[in-house]
């Protein structure tokens, strides 16, 4: 690996993270309300979207504020109450319109990667 090789990576990461992160988040609260860490927990486990408390906390702000979720507080058995995140309807609509759009999203940036491109758009 050439010097400066894992910094890009991790760059392209970041840069593909801040992306889908929003719908990723709301994607968890789809089947239920979920508390902060839960969702840290989940993004955890799946590797590629791990991140820190300082991006999902002022995220679950800004959907808080734009309206696709609404919070309640709970008692919890192991500590003290925590603030549970649920999709309201124009969550529920922001990630299904993103579920629509990104088999194609998809799709489009495999086939760029599968593939030079070249400008007459055949491939090599």
């Amino acid at each position: 690996m050439e010097p400066g090789d894992a910094a890009k990576q991790a760059r392209a990461a970041t840069q593909l993270r801040k992306g889908v992160l929003e719908y990723c988040v709301l994607a968890l609260m789809r089947d239920r309300p979920r508390y902060g860490v839960e969702l840290l927990q989940a993004l955890e486990e799946s590797g590629a979207l791990a991140t820190s408390q300082g991006t999902v906390y002022p995220l679950l702000s800004r959907l808080r504020r734009d309206d696709l979720v609404t919070t309640t507080w709970q008692e919890s058995a192991s500590g003290p109450p925590r603030r549970y995140y649920a999709l309201t309807d124009s969550g529920r609509a922001a990630l299904d319109e993103f579920t629509r759009v990104w088999p194609g999203f998809r799709d489009a940036v495999d086939a760029f990667l599968a593939a030079p491109y070249h400008p007459t758009g055949d491939p090599v």
